[in-house]
């Protein structure tokens, strides 16, 4: 028993390790922004970091859609893909007018006109349906290409080969065209344009509360000044695009929902972004980032990151072990009460002989019974 509860202050001391070393390792995390939220990295060099939506002037030609896709004209929207593929593209389209609906209210205006996806098979084919002189990023799976209205998709991640989640990556990229629609062509920082992309998308929930959770437990939160180019570390990316989402929602609360729209509309007139927001929010960036770490510390507690990633395992070996102690007490338990049982025949035996042995007379040989043991306990023949 003692060396089982030194089992589990063990196990319980390795999981704060892992949380602590986890956040020093380079990990390969789901990318999103306008890449998409399937797109998987490695550590790169500054030069080869996610980027934005790539800056292309509007007159740049686009490849014509091949003739054996099938093209469905929503009005406001085109959309093509591989007709093998029909069944993965319905959801995307019954859903398509809720989501320019709400992206229209959330920035107060009219946003998505005109706008074109297409779904390729493969980030090889995704590439044959860009303009030449700005193909997507390698290891995208998603790219919106704002002046000119046009979003890229492939079905599957090229890094990792999984399914991508179409209706989020689709919505992610709509986000950024409706956000430029939103602000003209004014600049808004990095953190702010993947965050509004993250938070309309939905993406990963529980991965981004891990990595903000993590991130909040251990003091690495990332400031928002350095976001305007995410840093190179893997894991460093990951957590920046948590705290992106994250801040957005911050900004976009519902009691906050008024200043969000001036903030927009501010920007849109030609007011700087750091001018606009502290104007719209009556505080500076400073005061809303502490505000936004107060936030984020009342809600996020240890929980989320022992749910994912390393703590699993270890909270699984505990609860396995738990159950053993649980299972080990029962079982000593029930050897306790068949050794009072049998101490209890073996005294009424001996008590039975004794008497027997105290009548009978002298030349009289007291018989008794035999007994046998059996599973630990003792048994009279008749």
């Amino acid at each position: 028993m003692k060396f089982l509860r030194k089992l589990l202050v063990l196990l319980f001391v390795l999981a704060c390790t892992i949380g602590g070393s986890s956040l020093a390792q380079a990990q390969t995390p789901q990318m999103s922004g306008a890449i998409g939220p399937s797109a998987q990295t490695q550590t790169q060099a500054p030069e080869q970091q996610p980027l934005d939506t790539p800056r292309v002037k509007s007159d740049v030609v686009v490849p014509e859609v091949p003739a054996e896709m099938e093209t469905r004209n929503l009005g406001w929207m085109r959309i093509s893909y591989p007709p093998a593929v029909r069944e993965r593209i319905e959801p995307v389209i019954a859903g398509a007018e809720h989501v320019k609906e709400s992206l229209s209210a959330r920035f107060g205006q009219p946003v998505l006109s005109n706008v074109e996806v297409r779904i390729a098979r493969s980030w090889e084919e995704m590439a044959t349906l860009a303009p030449a002189v700005a193909p997507p990023p390698r290891y995208a799976s998603g790219v919106a290409y704002s002046p000119l209205h046009l979003v890229l998709v492939t079905l599957v991640a090229p890094r990792t080969y999984e399914a991508v989640n179409l209706e989020e990556t689709v919505r992610h990229e709509l986000s950024h065209i409706a956000l430029s629609d939103a602000v003209g062509e004014e600049h808004l920082p990095r953190w702010f344009q993947e965050g509004v992309a993250i938070h309309e998308s939905g993406e990963l929930g529980m991965t981004r509360a891990s990595d903000l959770s993590q991130a909040s437990l251990w003091g690495t939160l990332i400031p928002l000044s350095d976001l305007d180019r995410f840093p190179a570390d893997g894991y460093a990316v990951s957590v920046a695009y948590a705290e992106s989402g994250d801040f957005v929602r911050f900004l976009m609360r519902e009691e906050d929902a008024p200043r969000f729209l001036r903030l927009v509309q501010r920007v849109r007139d030609g007011q700087r972004f750091e001018a606009a927001i502290a104007d719209a929010y009556g505080s500076d960036m400073r005061k809303l980032e502490y505000q936004w770490k107060q936030d984020v510390s009342r809600r996020y507690s240890f929980w989320p990151s022992l749910l994912t990633g390393s703590f699993l395992w270890v909270l699984v070996v505990v609860a396995l072990s738990w159950g053993y102690i649980k299972r080990r007490r029962r079982q000593k338990q029930i050897m306790a009460r068949w050794a009072k049982e049998e101490a209890y025949e073996d005294a009424l035996i001996a008590a039975r002989r004794a008497v027997l042995e105290q009548e009978a007379p002298a030349h009289v040989q007291v018989v008794t019974l035999p007994v046998v043991q059996h599973e630990g306990r003792t048994h009279t023949l008749h």
